[in-house]
């Protein structure tokens, strides 16, 4: 007899983590129509194994992983690679974070991942560090470095 998991229907954890999953790509790929792209990827990914998750963390852990993976197939595909993006402007956050996110979204990919991740997900570096696959001294180093870039960034706009 199969039970069915009505708590993590793809409709309902869609609706609670969309964002999330949106401001991740976001991040990681400065492009909305590419977020876009990743965001219903991401779901239609999701919906052939919705069935198999046995807690919200973990369908949040698993959205996360496919959200880092579809973005990092995206900026490594040879199209993605050969062609040049129109100038865009990403949508304007409220007034006193601006400054913040700009810095943000200039920082190299690993450490804007590490920093979206950390300060807006609230992820500690040991979990940061198993959703990356990568070693949780590893994850510090970007975080670090991050912030370091971040001043010298924010500095320089001063």
């Amino acid at each position: 007899m199969e039970t069915e998991n009505t708590c993590f229907e793809p409709q309902a954890m869609f609706e609670k983590y969309a964002d999330m999953v949106y401001r991740l790509s976001l991040v990681r790929t400065k492009n909305r129509h590419d977020s876009e792209d990743i965001l219903q990827e991401v779901f239609l990914r999701y919906m052939k194994v919705w069935r198999s998750m046995e807690s919200e963390e973990h369908v949040k852990a698993m959205l996360i992983r496919i959200t880092v993976n579809c973005s990092k197939s995206l900026l490594g595909s040879a199209w993605f690679r050969k062609t040049e993006g129109l100038e865009e402007d990403l949508p304007a956050p409220a007034e006193e974070g601006r400054d913040v996110l700009g810095a943000v979204l200039n920082l190299p990919l690993k450490y804007r991942t590490a920093v979206h991740l950390h300060y807006y997900q609230g992820y500690s570096v040991e979990e940061m560090a198993e959703l990356l696959h990568t070693h949780p001294s590893t994850v510090k180093t970007w975080l670090f470095r991050a912030r370091a870039l971040l001043k010298e960034i924010i500095r320089e706009e001063e």
